[in-house]
């Protein structure tokens, strides 16, 4: 690797890490969307956020391997992705909101993955990892 290409790739790297820190006040507030399907609710019982049952219990969720509640039943493009070791951060959180199909496909590999979650993110995935970040263990 050149001088050149190690430096362009630090400095793009640099300058992209802004862009992905989240506000969690704001993610809190966006997170209104994500509650019909999703709860935040602790391993003690506590909710912090009360909501459906269609998704996974979003509690602890940064740093959790892809697709590995045992109290949630999921699809098959999700089970690809996590076969591959995938875990969440908030990067990959606020990609999968934005697109859950695609993000699938990406990190499976498959291009026929399909995700369960239908609905998008369209702005605010950012926010909202943030959030779940702050909230989950």
């Amino acid at each position: 690797m050149t001088k050149f290409t190690f430096l362009a790739a630090t400095f793009a790297a640099l300058a992209a890490a802004p862009a992905l820190a989240g506000d969690p006040a704001a993610g809190e507030a966006e997170f209104k969307k994500c509650k019909a399907c999703h709860s935040i609710i602790a391993p003690d019982g506590t909710e912090i956020q009360k909501g459906g049952k269609t998704g996974p219990n979003l509690y602890g969720v940064v740093g959790r391997r892809v697709a590995s509640d045992p109290d949630f039943r999921y699809g098959d493009g999700i089970l690809a992705a996590g076969a591959t070791g995938a875990s969440w951060d908030e990067a990959s959180i606020a990609a999968y909101v934005a697109d859950p199909a695609a993000w699938l496909k990406q990190v499976s590999g498959d291009e026929s993955a399909k995700s369960k979650m239908s609905f998008k993110l369209t702005s605010g995935g950012a926010d909202v990892a943030a959030y779940l970040a702050s909230v989950g263990g």
